[in-house]
């Protein structure tokens, strides 16, 4: 003989509260962990206060610069050598999707060079070097009176760009990735008589870089 057992509706009630309870717990107790986790990162990341990278121009030379009429298609062949430096003593930097290229007066005149991805360790640094090709670009009709003007100035102006993503790296921790935007200024002599090799710019100067 089998004995059926019969809850009350308020023993069922109580079974549930304590169901409640009982996540309502787990969730402040999962809460408060994740909390301090997330804090414990943010006060090291505070006290560390990584710095952003430096960069510098060692070499910039243009091996061509010729402009096709009258479709303003342009060939470009440039040579490119930048330091890059870890300043932070505590703080490593993964350098992703870094990609180079070379502007004049604000338009494009090369395609985008890739530079493989690389990690760098505290004060570390290293020398990036890249080719930048441009084939049958298309430029402004202005292109080629710009540039006769800065030969009759003697100077050749040109922006050097690189673009990618960076990730800290704190002992094991690492961060998400942060968008690296650097501008490097080449000047290179430039007048009527043109030098029988490239044109050079060997500066050393130092870059403007945004994270």
């Amino acid at each position: 003989m089998s004995l059926l057992t019969i809850e009350s509706p308020k023993h069922c009630a109580n079974k549930e509260i304590n169901v409640k309870k009982f996540y309502k717990k787990f969730f402040f107790i999962f809460s408060s962990f994740f909390t301090t986790i997330l804090s414990l990162i943010f006060i090291v990341w505070l006290i560390l206060h990584p710095a952003k990278p430096q960069f510098s121009l060692q070499e910039a030379d243009v091996y061509q610069l010729k402009l096709s009429s009258p479709n303003n298609l342009l060939n470009s062949s440039i040579q490119l050598t930048l330091l890059s430096k870890n300043p932070n003593e505590k703080v490593g930097i993964y350098y992703d999707e870094l990609q180079v290229y070379a502007a004049y007066k604000g338009q494009q005149i090369t395609v985008y060079t890739p530079l493989p991805p690389f990690y760098q360790g505290h004060q570390d640094s290293n020398l990036l070097t890249a080719s930048l090709i441009g084939t049958g670009l298309p430029v402004a009709s202005s292109f080629g009176y710009e540039v006769g003007r800065d030969q009759t100035a003697g100077k050749l102006f040109l922006n050097l760009k690189l673009n990618g993503r960076l990730r800290w790296k704190v002992g094991t921790w690492v961060s998400g990735r942060y968008r690296l935007n650097v501008n490097c200024v080449a000047v290179m002599a430039f007048g009527p008589t043109l030098p029988s090799g490239p044109l050079s710019s060997k500066q050393g100067t130092l870059c403007s870089t945004t994270v």
